[in-house]
């Protein structure tokens, strides 16, 4: 199973924000077209894919959803529509809770988790893990392995603290000397990943 983790200094950690100014919300807009290109093919949710947005952003971080739909349409909430997905993760916030996972619907849960304990749960699960980085090694060089985690965060990106850190627990990643938006990053990723036969 391929993961992406993608991570927010800035997106809203709570349910209370106008769904129609998502760019106002700490860029909540750049986490749905993730959201939308790591999960819909043409006629398709992809199977095997798992998505963990860690948002750091005001007023209760860090919040950590995690996000497994398997390719299934679950209540009508995974639909191609920036809407219907930003009204989904209103409502996973508002049911966040500061002492326990919640679950929204099944493949869907939310917990106050940091992006490292969520990257040190994944090592002790045995996952490989890589960090998008322009300084990477290219993507089209490297063998993945079905247990395969991606780490990419934000325009603003990771601070060199973090960034050194996150360079010690896995692999740098680059897609090329452009910079691209997030969402295409995930693109460029998963066509890697679909051409090297990865589930």
């Amino acid at each position: 199973m391929r993961e992406f983790i993608y991570f927010s200094n800035n997106a809203r950690t709570s349910g209370k924000f106008d769904a129609s100014k998502l760019m106002e919300a700490g860029r909540l807009d750049i986490a749905i077209h993730v959201f939308i290109n790591v999960f819909f093919l043409s006629h398709k949710i992809r199977d095997n894919t798992k998505l963990h947005l860690i948002f750091n952003g005001p007023p209760n971080p860090p919040q950590h959803l995690e996000l497994f739909p398997d390719g299934r349409k679950t209540s009508g909430s995974i639909i191609l529509s920036k809407k219907n997905v930003a009204g989904l993760i209103k409502k996973m916030l508002y049911k966040s809770r500061n002492d326990s996972k919640v679950e929204i619907e099944p493949g869907y849960t939310i917990e106050k988790k940091s992006l490292f304990k969520v990257i040190e749960e994944l090592e002790e699960e045995g996952k490989e893990i890589y960090i998008l980085d322009a300084k990477g090694k290219d993507v089209r060089e490297i063998d993945f392995q079905d247990n395969s985690v991606l780490i990419l965060a934000d325009q603003d990106g990771f601070n060199k603290k973090e960034l050194k850190k996150l360079k010690s627990l896995g692999q740098s990643v680059s897609v090329g000397k452009q910079t691209y938006f997030a969402s295409q990053v995930i693109t460029i990723v998963n066509n890697e990943l679909d051409r090297q036969g990865i589930n």
